[in-house]
């Protein structure tokens, strides 16, 4: 079978940044005008917006799959790789559906910019678009979900943790998390924005039966972090995840050093090549589905011995269940990140909704990534 076409779509929907903050969607409050604002707390924009790119790739007997690049920001740029770099490696390629050829396409698209300097960034994101529909596709010509792909025998339940905390005080937001203790939630992300001392008092009132982690979102001083891991410490935190910019291993380590608590890294990250240098220093690893691809997370799992964790930010369908397959499939993953906004709104525009019943997520056992659009999808998508 050759594959017919490739395309890729952007996708900005308006949200509520205000009730966003505190969450993967927007964990800092923002300042500023247009689309693309400041964060008060770090040097980095945020969105207004809920962005992200979709990929379509169509065999040449009908079978669509679907796939989705990570683009919180500039999802045009993605797509634009998509039609005028990926599109022409691919169509008219021949596809069996089979893992070594996925492999082998990944291969393919890495090889139309490598000798360019274009191994990371907005062409990773991408190619894991593409992959991801590659994966879909994989599935549906066998009839079996992806996960059955990657595994003889795949979870179909998979543990979430509650990814950030909604409200305006540190009792607020310690009230929000209990409530999906109460609904079997274990593990709640704290986000850390100006106030180390309001992570921490929400962390002392959560409920006995919920642990609990940081996203230091890249910006502990560098001088006080190893002091304000420590309180982490004595409070047993699950983990501590992106403590300091992304390109600082020697930081990292003698932070890693000096803590009990593991330390989570991997959304920064977009290949086993870049995650190198820190392999000997987190104890978590956490791969994106829509910067990796699943072809390039499954490489992560098999090289690290120790527990991986997908990151999951602004999604839609496509890329929230490749991460669900992706964890079924990988043994030292038993976790997968749950944001209720994110996964609210993917689901409003999926004609079987991505389940999260209690404390798992209940994964579908249809055809390829289970993803199937409804009618208000072709509001935005021609």
């Amino acid at each position: 079978m050759r594959i017919k076409s490739v395309h890729a779509v952007a996708v900005r929907l308006p949200r509520d940044v205000a009730q966003s903050r505190g969450t993967a969607r927007s964990p800092t409050s923002l300042v500023g005008e247009g689309g693309y604002r400041w964060s008060t707390a770090y040097p980095v924009l945020y969105s207004v917006n809920f962005e992200t790119a979709l990929v379509r790739v169509e065999l040449a007997n009908g079978l669509v799959g679907w796939g989705e690049a990570q683009a919180p920001l500039a999802p045009e740029v993605a797509c634009n790789i998509v039609e005028h770099l990926l599109r022409p490696a691919l169509e008219h390629e021949d596809f069996d559906g089979t893992p070594a050829r996925i492999s082998a396409l990944w291969d393919r698209m890495y090889s139309t910019m490598r000798v360019r300097g274009q191994s990371g960034g907005f062409m990773f994101d991408a190619m894991s678009g593409v992959d991801i529909a590659l994966w879909d596709l994989a599935g549906k010509m066998v009839g079996k979900p992806v996960c059955a792909l990657l595994c003889a025998d795949p979870k179909f339940r998979i543990s979430a943790y509650l990814s950030g905390t909604a409200g305006n005080t540190p009792q607020e937001r310690a009230a929000f998390a209990a409530r999906y203790a109460d609904d079997g939630i274990s593990v709640v992300k704290l986000y850390y924005e100006s106030e180390w001392q309001d992570v921490l008092a929400i962390a002392d009132r959560l409920p006995d039966t919920m642990q609990f982690a940081v996203d230091a979102l890249w910006h502990l001083p560098p001088g006080n972090a190893i002091a304000m891991a420590r309180e982490l410490d004595a409070r047993n935190a699950r983990w501590l995840e992106c403590p300091l910019y992304p390109e600082e291993v020697e930081a990292h380590a003698a932070l890693a050093a000096a803590i009990r608590t593991p330390l989570a890294l991997g959304e920064s990250y977009r290949s086993l090549r870049e995650l190198q240098p820190f392999l000997g220093i987190a104890k978590i690893l956490q791969p994106d589905l829509g910067r990796c691809g699943i072809t390039g997370s499954l490489e992560i799992a098999q090289a690290f011995e120790g527990e991986i964790i997908p990151h999951l930010s602004i999604a839609m369908g496509p890329q929230i269940a490749a991460a669900l397959h992706f964890a079924a499939a990988a043994k030292n993953c038993l976790l997968c990140e749950f944001n209720p906004h994110v996964l609210a709104m993917a689901n409003a525009f999926l004609a079987s909704p991505i389940i999260r019943r209690g404390g798992e997520y209940l994964l579908s056992d249809a055809p390829g990534l289970g993803i199937e659009w409804n009618a208000r999808f072709g509001e935005f998508v021609r």
